[in-house]
């Protein structure tokens, strides 16, 4: 049995009819696949994908974080489900069925995961959708998951065989209902001792925490702390982040329980067109384009604020071959320059805010999110959850967008034999990130593009994919016409 950390923790309890933390995927597959094939396949490579075969087991009375337990037998008849699109199956329609999905709950009864095999795609295309909680995994073990089901050739390769320690059979040790509530009561003990260190370590970098960083004197404070330790330690002083105000927008507030998805695809050709004549990174451009897909948006409904819109960007605390599982990630803040007209004026702002939180993050990661989980007695981090949540529903919130960049690999894959045509990721929103997720996974040429709302706040969520593909064409443009 493993323990979940305090991240995993606070993925589970902030969940409510509303807040929901499934993430997953959309695969277009070229041709049919069958379920009995899938099926087969899982079967054969359930030992690769360990988030797969996972269950919790709750500690009594909440005192602990819970833990995850080898389940022996997976119910793939269960877990692996399949189902058609009527015609003329369009890509929205796929989009629609696919929010549906990602809306439900898991049962935390069962493995965390589900998949759906849909047919009726037009184009003789395949879909398949897939999601897992995020307190199972991160970014890293979830291209893990999706990497073990995947080939390199139509011909599916054997799977290696499990690892010692993965043997059918093999008992695993468990942790009784005593042990687990003694290890509660222990940490409990000692929390004030971690709510002590994460104010030591949390105090020079409060100018990178949502919302902390906005209250009066919270920058200066982090600036002189920094200052100081650079002085007493002899270390590099990391930049000073710019004060961000986060303005409402109408995706702010309290999500609905309902979802909408829409996905695209954007040739990594023309974005690396871009980059070179430019001489900025591949990810400027993807923050440049949601910065300009996301100004459109809002000047169509006449609600541009005057100030740059803040997006939530995570950013992997995993070193080189960590492959640990449970959640290693945090939150960095950074503007998207969304207040400027100009493409070109608006990508290098977007540029210089991007080059200051890596700066920061390699000259000293911002951990705060995961010592700020670590700080919170586990029997109240689902109330304190919760609260937060609501507290964040009645503002602007901590962040106005989530943002994530996801290299990929760069050649074709397969699936059962069935050639992967793109890969789509369906992410979270919340009533702290806002109803606006935009997602790019990069993939054999291509940025796939995911972008999840909540339906009530953003229903016109396929005009948000369409202004991604305005903002690259004016891009290209204006380069070509230097």
């Amino acid at each position: 049995m493993r323990q979940l950390n305090a991240v995993d923790t606070q993925f589970l309890n902030f969940e409510t009819s509303t807040n929901v933390a499934n993430i997953g995927g959309l695969a277009i597959l070229s041709g049919g696949l069958s379920r009995d094939d899938l099926v087969a396949l899982l079967a054969r490579r359930l030992h690769l994908a360990a988030p797969f075969r996972m269950r919790l087991v709750p500690v009594p009375l909440g005192l602990d974080h819970p833990y995850w337990t080898d389940e022996p037998a997976v119910d793939l008849d269960y877990h692996v489900r399949e189902l058609a699109l009527p015609a003329p199956g369009s890509d929205e329609q796929l989009g629609e069925q696919v929010a549906r999905l990602h809306a439900r709950r898991l049962d935390r009864r069962l493995p965390l995961w589900e998949m759906y095999l849909i047919h009726g795609l037009s184009g003789d295309r395949t879909a398949l959708y897939m999601k897992v909680h995020h307190a199972a995994v991160d970014g890293v073990t979830g291209a893990d998951v999706l990497a073990g089901l995947l080939d390199t050739s139509p011909e599916p390769a054997e799977p290696e065989p499990p690892a010692p320690g993965e043997d059918e059979g093999e008992v695993e040790e468990t942790i009784d209902t005593r042990e687990m509530l003694a290890r509660g009561i222990a940490k409990a003990v000692v929390n004030p001792a971690n709510t002590v260190r994460f104010l030591a370590d949390a105090i020079p970098h409060l100018d990178e925490i949502p919302l902390v960083s906005q209250m009066p004197g919270a920058r200066t404070i982090s600036r002189v702390t920094r200052h100081l330790v650079g002085l007493v330690a002899g270390a590099t002083e990391v930049p000073a982040m710019p004060r961000m105000v986060v303005p409402r927008t109408p995706f702010s507030g309290r999500i609905s329980a309902h979802r909408r998805f829409a996905f695209t695809t954007l040739p990594l050709e023309d974005v690396k067109l871009v980059k070179n004549a430019l001489g900025v990174t591949v990810n400027d451009v993807v923050m440049a384009l949601c910065a300009g897909a996301l100004r459109q948006w809002l000047l169509k409904r006449g609600a541009l604020p005057d100030q740059p819109l803040v997006a939530g960007v995570p950013f992997s605390l995993r070193t080189p071959g960590d492959r640990r599982t449970g959640n290693q990630v945090t939150i960095m803040i950074t503007t998207l320059a969304t207040q400027v007209a100009d493409p070109l004026e608006r990508l290098m702002a977007v540029r210089d805010a991007m080059r200051l939180i890596k700066d920061r993050s390699s000259l000293a990661p911002a951990r705060w999110l995961q010592q700020m989980s670590d700080m919170m007695p586990s029997a109240l981090t689902g109330l304190a959850s919760r609260a937060a949540f609501n507290l964040f529903a009645e503002s602007a919130g901590p962040i106005n967008v989530l943002i994530s960049n996801v290299p990929g690999p760069q050649l074709p894959l397969y699936i059962s034999g069935a050639r992967l045509l793109a890969y789509h990721p369906v992410s979270v929103v919340t009533d702290a990130s806002g109803g606006l997720n935009i997602t790019v996974f990069s993939y054999d040429g291509s940025l796939d593009v995911g972008v999840v709302a909540c339906r009530e706040m953003v229903p016109d969520v396929w005009t948000v994919t369409d202004y991604l593909a305005d903002a690259l064409v004016e891009l290209k443009l204006l380069v070509e016409q230097q």
